[in-house]
């Protein structure tokens, strides 16, 4: 398949009509558009490390990191150097070829960046390829991540426009869109997706794709995750979603950005192998990988790599080099 095949033009009422089509035709559409990008049995694996944790100005619903909620979560300072890199060492010994740092800020200072970018280098000289969030960044802030030879900024969408101000009040869409544009100018690969669960409809989950998939260019990453309810955040409580349902807003992910790495990634620990290995049929590529995502837990390496051997499927043995993945990269 041809770069021409992938779109950006996606309508409302084309991504709805994918999720409504019958469970099997979908994920048979899906899995046939994964194998057309990618080997089927194959995932990246990353790692996710909090470098900053609690004490977040935002209000966003989902998150123990809120200053305005109660969630028991004690604030801490930025990590040393030396903790990062040992703990970037200890997910490559496991066989994470990406490594995730994410801090709980609103938007980087500059004095903050000077120790990111020491830790992005740090990360690199180990032969990893980098990923930081860091909440909002100016144009000049991410200009700067890329001299420092940062290869994915994470920043998701969380859920449809339309949806939103339901889930944060502190920072709007267009934020979000506004950071992600000048990431993407600064010549970093994106990572963005979103987080099912948190009381959205299916026309939600179907907007909020749309978003995604009609981007000049498509994510190189979709985190797809699944919320992971936290006692004292607003959305602790949530009706739970349905599992069939998170495949199939998997399954449409991978129909809407063919050449991106959908992760699977917050919420495994609720979910069944049988769920999960359903997700990957319906064209999940890349996961979060060790025993926690930030502050929540996340399946433990032993268990994942139990998982991948009953479904056959390998992970990526070394991060591919950035130059190489324009159209595909995680």
């Amino acid at each position: 398949m041809t770069d021409s095949a992938i779109r950006h033009d996606w309508t409302a009422d084309e991504i709805e009509a994918l999720f409504a089509l019958p469970f099997n035709d979908l994920l048979f559409r899906a899995q046939t558009t994964h194998r057309r990008h990618f080997d089927a049995n194959q995932v990246q694996v990353s790692t996710l490390l909090s470098i900053k944790t609690g004490a977040c100005p935002e209000d966003c619903g989902y998150c123990s990191q809120s200053s305005k909620y109660d969630t028991g979560l004690e604030r801490e300072k930025l990590l040393p150097l030396d903790e990062v890199v040992a703990a970037a060492q200890a997910a490559k010994a496991k066989g994470s070829t990406r490594f995730c740092m994410g801090a709980a800020w609103r938007n980087p200072t500059d004095k903050n960046m000077d120790k990111v970018v020491e830790m992005i280098g740090a990360v690199r000289d180990l032969g990893m390829e980098t990923c930081v969030t860091l909440g909002m960044l100016t144009a000049a802030q991410a200009g700067r991540l890329k001299d420092a030879g940062l290869d994915y900024y994470n920043h998701n969408l969380d859920t449809s426009p339309e949806f939103y101000g339901n889930v944060v009040t502190t920072r709007t869409f267009q934020d979000r869109l506004d950071t992600l544009e000048h990431v993407r100018g600064a010549g970093i690969h994106v990572c963005s997706g979103g987080i099912l669960g948190m009381g959205e409809s299916s026309r939600d989950r179907a907007s909020m794709l749309r978003a995604l998939a009609n981007m000049p260019q498509h994510p190189e990453s979709v985190p797809i995750n699944l919320l992971v309810q936290v006692e004292g955040t607003p959305l602790h409580g949530a009706d739970k979603l349905d599992d069939l349902e998170f495949v199939r807003t998997i399954a449409v992910a991978r129909i809407l950005m063919p050449a991106s790495y959908v992760r699977l990634s917050a919420g495994r620990t609720g979910m069944s192998d049988a769920t999960q290995a359903l997700c990957f049929l319906a064209g999940a590529n890349s996961v979060f990988y060790g025993e926690r995502l930030l502050t929540t837990e996340n399946p433990g390496a032993d268990h994942d790599q139990r998982l991948f051997a009953r479904l056959g499927i390998n992970m990526e043995t070394r991060p591919l080099a950035a130059d190489s993945q324009a159209c595909c990269g995680s």
